[in-house]
């Protein structure tokens, strides 16, 4: 039985008669909404040839985009590898039962979470240019990243202690009773069963990380992201508008790209899960241990 059985009745004549109405009225209204946006840029020239012309010389590619690309990877890259088990070892901090341990780590997540990203970009650009002697040019990667991390390395704290309360508490009390200690009962029971969980709710905040490196071309930090690095497009060319569609179509493109990772990874996790084809149980169900008795009697048949 499909689960939308299960969970709605089937729609009758009318529901579908309503539901293929509100399906052609929205694709009228977005329809609607292609043509505006079309006829508004094509009044305006922009889909003038001239204007994308430079996006099919190699030139513009090589010298501008794929240089800012390369540095939202490096950057994306770099907090996603730090904020994950950041994040873990702060969202497990949470559910510590020692109060010198919850306390402090319930702070610094609740302190770095509520702090806009942009903000701790710039206090850690400062902090690098005043009281290290990190060298100039890889300093607003420094920024950038510590900015990523310290954000949303608070945030899947969250996401992790959010899994990791959803299972079921028999998980833990069936690892006590076969001995496990607690930090065997998290690493080797808990987190995998948390992590195929709350796998949509990480690549959501991985999706963000990515989008977030944008802030780092701001003139503070001077990260050469991908955005930053488009910038002399427009100045060269005057074509604002088309640069900034190119750069969010590579954009979409990585985003897609990393949720169908993820989307592999959620179902190979699934499949582990799965007993192979043609398996058997190693041993028989057990028989009853309790015998047949009279109804009457109480005796045994």
């Amino acid at each position: 039985m499909s689960t939308q059985a299960v969970l709605y009745d089937a729609p009758g004549p009318k529901a579908r008669a309503r539901n293929w109405l509100y399906s052609v009225l929205f694709v009228l209204v977005l329809a609607l909404v292609i043509y505006l946006v079309y006829t508004g840029f094509d009044e305006k020239s922009q889909w003038a040839g001239a204007l994308w012309k430079p996006f099919v010389d190699g030139a513009t590619w090589t010298q501008f985009l794929l240089p800012g690309l390369l540095n939202t990877l490096k950057a994306a890259g770099l907090s996603i590898v730090i904020a994950l088990p950041i994040g873990a070892l702060l969202g497990i901090g949470r559910l510590s039962e020692h109060k010198w341990i919850r306390v402090p780590v319930s702070a610094i997540v609740e302190f770095f979470r509520a702090i806009p990203v942009l903000l701790l970009m710039v206090f850690a650009a400062a902090f690098y240019s005043f009281y290290t002697g990190i060298d100039a040019e890889i300093r607003p990667l420094f920024a950038a990243v510590t900015g990523l991390v310290l954000y949303n390395g608070s945030v899947m704290a969250e996401v992790f202690r959010a899994g990791i309360l959803a299972l079921p508490r028999g998980q833990a009390e069936a690892s006590s009773a076969l001995g496990l200690r607690k930090t065997q009962t998290m690493i080797n029971v808990l987190l995998p069963q948390a992590v195929t969980l709350m796998l949509p709710a990480l690549v959501s905040q991985l999706v963000v990380i990515l989008k977030d490196t944008a802030l780092a071309g701001q003139l503070t930090i001077g990260f050469d992201e991908l955005i930053r690095a488009s910038g002399p497009l427009t100045g060269l060319y005057g074509n604002t508008i088309p640069t900034l569609i190119v750069v969010a179509i590579i954009f979409i493109v990585l985003n897609l790209l990393l949720t169908k990772l993820a989307s592999w990874l959620e179902n190979k996790l699934a499949r582990r899960k799965k007993a192979p084809r043609g398996a058997k149980p190693v041993h028989e169900a057990p028989a009853s241990v309790v015998d047949a008795t009279d109804f009457n009697t109480g005796r045994s048949l």
